[in-house]
């Protein structure tokens, strides 16, 4: 009997679909891509109008057969991959390679795995959408000329192997120029004093904020001292107290960029460890007696967008898990900023009965932990808003207004469920006064200490692999599917190393940035790639030609590419030399940059093939042995802290070791850092003595 042939991109969305489908369909997985552009060439012929040559993916040959074979048997065939430009390309090339009609009705698609979703999708079968594959077929092209053009040129004049895109070079750039600003950055000396008052029921504490009504801002010790000494004839008296409820509203559920940010700050977990988790729980995982299916939404979306059905089911399920007063008035509905794909939804769980810990047996730790966080998210995001009781009391002193401020949880709201970790850190680090006592206004405060401290303001941060993210959406570089990839390439091309947690330029890195900024500014400018991004996007709407966009981009480029070949001599990164000698050949050994970071190698290559890690000394003596301490490396190239005398000695440890032992035990301490601080605890399980060094602020600030 002839079936229906299903053809999906992954095997596991395949098993998933196959339940709710029956026996008259045959699900096969095209496994991504079948047909690109070649790798060995450009692929793209400048002379007939930018037309792309597309070939079978290596290896790929006998899956197309067997795709081609079940094609033949059947009756009626629909391509069903993934609900995006890139998708709807993969359908195009699946078309191509079936021998398929252009204006067939042979195209699905479906935002969640589950059966409501799959039988609806089957009634809305439909043309593979042209304009979507001729942005994504633009933005293939666009990269293909860039990459394939610049890169031979960078090869020439600096080093081979490096690589240009349109994209990663932007996120590149972005990492560099934070670098810049940094090492300009001149640090300003400034000055806070706090008080403390004692009214009729006890003391609290306000900080001083204006002299003569006007901001107050204390830039030397000499002038901190006038004013201490002025504060200290002053006679005080309460002028205001102020009473204020803040309502305080979730956030929305997430996109692809929020989700990948949070679960950074939460998780831990880099953008590709989340979309590739995030991908599995969207194609399907087995749920015991449920069986297969998927339980989130599509991943890569950049709406916030909420179904009616998925509404109703969280306000059914918050009514009767927490009650009515955890149910806003009305329906919560958010509105997504710019251009977005409204027809996708926001990331979600595909059923709210489907809560984190009744999956604990079919899910992995790290499955379960970003599924609680989706599910979480989404479910207070349609909750009523957290409300807050702030109290504000003025102090008045001469010329000298103080402040002291609390805050105090009247109702919980959303915040029952789900805090983002923004609002965490928030918590922690907010300057609350905690003013427990009452005061009236009119009434005389006597003051007990005058605190003042030394502030110096800070640089910018370096980006995270979170901030990161959020600046490249925040400037419209880049889509939802690209921002982790790009920020992989960017790592393993050596432009960019991650130290801890924060991203770095190397050399390499600014060599390639600034010679791209001389000679090719369009293609490391941030509005110039945002706005080529909202022209691939007019092409999806079928507002512009996409070979009219890459005519409009190609022309100036080949022109620069011209004048760049002719002005742009040979750039020679000279290696650094180390006091370390080869052993195989005797020639002192020079520092390299590998995937890694830096290592060393023997400048004799390709005679001499000799490579060691490059040891960097801390100031911490090994507690075993007394030898000093080294960064080393892991195969994944995690940094963690050994002694020199491996492998005689083998002490290690993924804290950084402090350079002074315990004061109470003598033993070695090591500094750990969390998303709210800094601190250097004892090693020694029976002492733990424990030491706060700073506040952390995770978020990109200036002071």
């Amino acid at each position: 009997m002839l079936k229906t042939l299903v053809i999906v991109e992954s095997p596991a969305k395949a098993k998933s679909i196959s339940k709710f489908l029956g026996k008259k369909y045959l699900i096969k997985a095209s496994m991504g891509h079948l047909r690109d552009l070649p790798k060995s060439q450009m692929g793209v012929d400048l002379n007939q109008d930018f037309e792309p040559k597309y070939i079978a993916i290596r290896g790929k040959g006998d899956l197309i057969k067997d795709l081609r074979q079940a094609a033949k048997g059947a009756d009626k065939i629909l391509l069903a991959s993934d609900p995006d430009r890139e998708g709807e390309a993969i359908a195009w090339h699946l078309g191509h390679l079936l021998g398929m009609k252009e204006e067939e009705k042979c195209r699905i698609e479906f935002h969640e795995i589950t059966k409501p979703a799959i039988e609806a999708a089957m009634k809305n079968v439909r043309q593979v959408d042209k304009n979507r594959v001729d942005a994504q077929q633009a933005r293939r092209i666009l990269d293909r000329l860039v990459g394939y053009q610049l890169s031979p040129l960078l090869w020439r004049k600096v080093k081979k192997g490096l690589s240009a895109g349109r994209v990663q070079s932007v996120a590149v750039r972005l990492v560099c120029d934070r670098e810049e600003d940094i090492r300009a950055f001149v640090a300003e000396e400034y000055w806070s004093i706090d008080a403390l008052f004692r009214s009729q029921e006890g003391q609290f504490r306000a900080k001083l904020i204006k002299k003569d009504d006007k901001k107050i801002q204390i830039g030397t010790r000499e002038e901190t001292d006038q004013i201490l000494a002025e504060l200290k004839k002053s006679v005080f008296a309460v002028t205001d107290v102020r009473t204020k409820e803040k309502h305080k509203n979730p956030a929305p559920p997430f996109i692809t960029s929020s989700l990948q940010q949070e679960a950074y700050r939460k998780l831990n977990f880099s953008p590709k460890k989340t979309m590739m988790l995030a991908q599995q729980l969207y194609e399907g995982l087995d749920l015991g007696k449920q069986g297969s299916g998927g339980l989130i939404t599509y991943m890569r979306t950049d709406s916030v967008r909420i179904a009616e059905p998925a509404q109703i089911e969280a306000r059914e399920y918050i009514l009767s898990h927490y009650g009515k007063e955890y149910y806003p008035e009305k329906t919560r509905n958010y509105v997504s900023k710019g251009r977005t794909q409204e027809a996708h939804e926001a990331i979600r769980p595909t059923s709210i009965e489907n809560a984190p810990d009744q999956l604990k047996a079919h899910l992995g730790r790290d499955q379960l932990r970003l599924y609680r966080l989706i599910w979480e998210r989404f479910v207070a995001s349609q909750m009523s808003s957290a409300v807050l009781d702030t109290l504000t009391v003025d102090v008045q002193g001469g010329r000298y207004l103080l402040r002291a401020n609390t805050t105090a949880v009247k109702f919980q709201g959303y915040q029952i469920l789900y805090q983002d970790a923004r609002e965490d850190a928030d918590a922690e680090n907010q300057e609350d006064t905690a003013l427990d006592v009452t005061v009236r206004k009119g009434e005389s405060l006597q003051l007990d200490k005058l605190m003042e401290k030394q502030h110096f303001t800070e640089p910018p941060a370096r980006y995270t692999e979170a901030t990161l993210v959020r600046k490249l959406e925040e400037e419209g570089i880049g889509r939802p599917s690209t921002y982790a990839p790009t920020i992989g390439t960017i790592q393993s091309r050596g432009y960019v190393v991650k130290e801890g947690k924060l991203l770095l330029p190397t050399e390499l890195g600014e060599i390639v940035i600034s010679l791209l900024k001389e000679h090719f500014p369009d293609i490391v400018n941030v509005e110039f790639t945002a706005q080529m991004e909202e022209q691939l996007d007019s092409v999806e709407e079928g507002g512009s030609s996409w070979k009219a966009v890459i005519r409009d981009f190609y022309a100036p480029f080949e022109a620069t590419l011209i004048e760049a070949e002719n002005k742009i001599g040979k750039v020679k990164i000279e290696d650094e030399v180390s006091e370390e000698v080869c052993e195989r050949c005797g020639r002192q050994m020079v520092v390299k940059m590998g995937k890694f970071g830096k290592f060393l190698a023997c400048p004799g290559f390709p005679e001499c093939r000799n490579t060691k890690p490059l040891l960097e000394e801390i100031e911490a003596k090994c507690p075993l042995c007394g030898n000093p301490i080294v960064v080393r490396r892991s195969k994944k190239g995690r940094k963690f802290f050994g002694c020199r005398a491996y492998p005689e000695c083998n002490f290690l440890s993924w804290d950084i070791p402090a350079p002074d032992p315990c004061p109470q035990c003598g033993q070695l301490r090591v500094i750990k850092s969390s998303r709210s601080q800094k601190r250097i605890v004892c090693t020694n399980d029976q002492c733990r003595y424990t030491e706060i060094l700073e506040k952390n602020h995770e978020d990109e600030h200036h002071a």
